[in-house]
């Protein structure tokens, strides 16, 4: 009796090449959106040549989607850019709240018009920001990176942000 069960038993199961297939096409339909949406959408990536100035450039594009008013007013107040031209950035589908923040304050570090820099980064951001800053200057120079550092710092600092390390 308990063969015919075990035999019985058996032929329901279906083979183990069966029971792979079945196994992987499972997976690949759960994992298989969030693989194209990984693919669709790549990663924001700055490139500004300093590795901890591209993460919280990608953080600040993180609290300027929850915080947008926020943002707007930070870069307004503390680079001299009228809110206005903040906002209408902020509506272009092409720049990251990171690339305006990079764009006005690299403008402040070197002296320049917010303006020119977003100019520059429109017309050719093939390098990231390190290929503009170097365009726009003799180099990115490490003056310039504590200089841009320190602009997050302090951002981080009146947003009540927590500083990753």
């Amino acid at each position: 009796m308990a063969k015919m069960k075990t035999r019985a038993l058996r032929q329901q199961l279906p083979a183990p090449a069966a029971r792979l297939a079945a196994l992987l096409a499972c997976a690949w339909l759960a994992f298989a959106p969030l693989a194209y949406a990984q693919q669709a959408e790549p990663a924001y990536q700055p490139r500004t040549g300093d590795a901890w100035l591209d993460r919280h450039l990608a953080d600040i594009n993180l609290y300027a989607a929850r915080y947008p008013q926020s943002f707007a007013d930070e870069i307004s107040r503390y680079y001299s850019v009228p809110r206005d031209y903040v906002e209408a950035m902020q509506q272009q589908p092409s720049w990251e709240a990171g690339d305006i923040f990079m764009a006005c304050a690299l403008a402040q570090a070197l002296a320049q018009p917010c303006r020119a820099v977003v100019r520059e980064w429109s017309h050719d951001h093939s390098e990231g920001w390190k290929g503009v800053s170097r365009r726009l200057q003799s180099g990115p120079g490490p003056v310039l990176q504590r200089k841009l550092r320190n602009d997050v710092e302090q951002s981080y600092s009146r947003w009540a942000r927590p500083l990753k390390k």
